[in-house]
């Protein structure tokens, strides 16, 4: 609906990220002004440039203070202090009161930003207000297929259709038209090219805008007209069509006032499939409609710009979430999507704020956490509180959608949990060795390497410093069993990568060779603490159901564990 340096602090990966900002030479006391990124017990200190390196050395021997010099000390005179932090503003002030100093401030760690190049990002101040850019670090998307359920998408090229330039770079699979009753869901009338832009409108192409999850794929499904009409029950066969093709987010940017239950029954089995449905709550400005009101569905009102509640969005129970809808910028087609005929006009409505959740929904399947139920549940926990009266939640439901938060906790959450899953594990492994004959220490790069490859990720600590926007780190940054999230999402239910049998095949081909055998091991625990950690945290849909998936990884565990012993105690 529309209207024309490594694991930073707590506080750093939840927060906005900033790198630094820029201040008097004589920054306010330590208490006042501090950043996420700021190193606790560090101050940078800049000498003025005729301080000789002894009397930088008295001074600091008088204060009781360790420091070192930066790389260009010689020149500029920077050294960097470590101090207690109960300590931490009294030497400042000492070091302020210093003739000799010309700046104190506190040393701030840094990360590569991704800055995507599209020219119109700019613009999309609904963006930023739901902290993409910060959750690309975490997510991008990858793997992972939406269902645009609308009046199709510019995704082909088909008689006098045409892909939007502006979804060059974003993969489009197959969808169904129920308006035509054909393949081609070709988009005649504007809305669901610009709901599908704010889901994954092709990013850092150097044209147009940006979209939430950038690298997930678009699955076009047309049940809307030309002139912007549907039925629910083509609705509801478009919703049973995408879920049981592939997707995994199923966005409804539409709506009306009749509660069907035959809507309702398709948005059921999509639930049971695994697929998070995400819809408008409605243009009405009084009771939402549906299926934004729906049960399973996760119902999106529309914010203003100042965070206010937008007087035409619907409000009431059924608003799950709020996000802008507001001055949306993204591409759509224009003249009936014939021509070549595109812009990127702004638009407003409870339509512009379902996707931006949609496209959030994808980024936390793409880390791995497909069950419905804990997709909502991450998405409205990690929320930004708005109102907690009855009003508040009425036109708010839990708060306005914040993506960056939301993937820094689960990430941070799953690392965490791998981690010290896979120190435990080394720990009891190597500890029942040693009870036999001594062992081999596990500290050594042909062990710890696949350890970490399989259980947390080669680079797990990827997300907090550098992002995962490049392919390979993205790769790399994930554990061995989520590999195959890459090749689509739907695969991760059966976890094909998190068992057994690949440390199993390995030892059966590589057996005999001696320095093959840490190596293996280290496969074999690393799986063990990645299996443990998914029983326990749970959040991956599955077949076999919640606690069939829990057993499965913890048979698999346990028969990792148990080859991880044998290989590292077999002579």
């Amino acid at each position: 609906m529309f209207r024309p340096a490594w694991l930073l602090s707590l506080a750093a990966l939840l927060g906005s990220g900033a790198a630094w900002a820029g201040g008097p030479d004589r920054p306010a006391p330590s208490g006042a002004g501090e950043t996420a990124d700021d190193i606790p017990g560090e101050l940078a200190v800049d000498f003025a440039d005729d301080v000789s390196q002894s009397g930088i050395g008295e001074l600091f021997a008088r204060l009781a203070v360790s420091f070192s010099p930066s790389a260009l000390e010689a020149d500029t005179r920077v050294e960097v202090v470590r101090v207690v932090r109960d300590r931490l503003d009294e030497v400042r002030g000492a070091l302020e009161k210093d003739p000799r100093v010309e700046v104190v401030e506190p040393h701030a760690r840094v990360r590569a930003l991704f800055v995507p190049n599209d020219p119109l990002l700019k613009e999309q101040w609904h963006l930023t207000r739901v902290g993409a850019e910060r959750s690309w670090d975490f997510s991008t998307g990858r793997g992972v297929t939406v269902a645009v359920i609308d009046t199709g998408i510019a995704c082909e090229k088909f008689g006098p259709y045409d892909k939007a330039s502006d979804l060059s770079k974003t993969r489009c699979v197959g969808g169904f038209n129920f308006v035509a009753r054909s393949e081609h869901a070709n988009d005649d009338h504007g809305h669901g090219t610009h709901v599908a832009g704010t889901i994954a409108q092709s990013t850092n192409n150097g044209i147009g805008a940006a979209g939430m999850a950038f690298d997930a794929r678009l699955m076009p499904v047309k049940v809307l007209s030309q002139d912007g009409f549907g039925t629910t029950t083509d609705v509801a066969d478009g919703i049973r069509w995408a879920a049981d093709h592939g997707a995994q987010v199923i966005n409804l940017s539409l709506g009306g006032s009749r509660n069907s239950r035959i809507l309702q029954r398709a948005i059921d089995h999509a639930r049971s499939r695994g697929v998070t449905v995400v819809a408008a709550a409605g243009n009405s400005g009084g009771a939402v409609g549906y299926p934004g009101g729906s049960a399973g569905v996760i119902g999106v009102s529309a914010l203003t710009p100042n965070d206010q509640l937008a007087s035409f969005s619907s409000r009431g129970p059924g608003v799950d979430l709020a996000a802008p809808g507001v001055d949306v910028v993204q591409q759509t087609i224009c003249n009936g999507g014939r021509d070549r005929c595109e812009r990127f006009p702004s638009y407003n409505g409870t339509s512009m704020a379902s996707p931006h959740v949609a496209g959030a929904a994808a980024l936390l399947v793409s880390l791995g956490v497909s069950d419905p139920t804990q997709v909502e549940r991450a998405l409205t926990q990690s929320a930004r509180q708005l109102g907690s009266s009855a009003e508040g939640r009425f036109q708010f439901g839990a708060g306005a959608l914040d993506a960056a938060r939301t993937l820094g906790r689960v990430a941070l959450e799953r690392t965490v949990a791998r981690l010290l899953a896979l120190a435990l594990v080394i720990f009891f492994l190597f500890r029942s060795l040693r009870r036999r004959a001594p062992v081999a220490t596990p500290w050594t790069p042909d062990f710890l390497g696949p350890a970490l490859l399989a259980g947390p990720g080669l680079l797990f600590f990827a997300p907090f410093v550098i992002g995962r926007h490049n392919d390979l780190v993205d790769l790399l940054a994930r554990p061995l069993p989520d590999w195959d999230i890459l090749l689509g999402a739907s695969l991760h239910g059966i976890l094909p990568l998190g068992t057994v049998l690949l440390p199993f095949g390995l030892t059966l081909l590589l057996f005999g060779v001696p320095r093959a055998r840490k190596v293996i091991a280290g496969l074999a625990v690393g799986l063990t603490a990645y299996l443990l950690a998914a029983a326990a945290l749970g959040g991956i849909h599955s077949p076999m159901g919640r606690w069939g998936l829990a057993l499965f990884a913890l048979a698999n565990a346990t028969a990792c564990a148990l080859l991880a012993r044998l290989v590292l105690a077999e002579k």
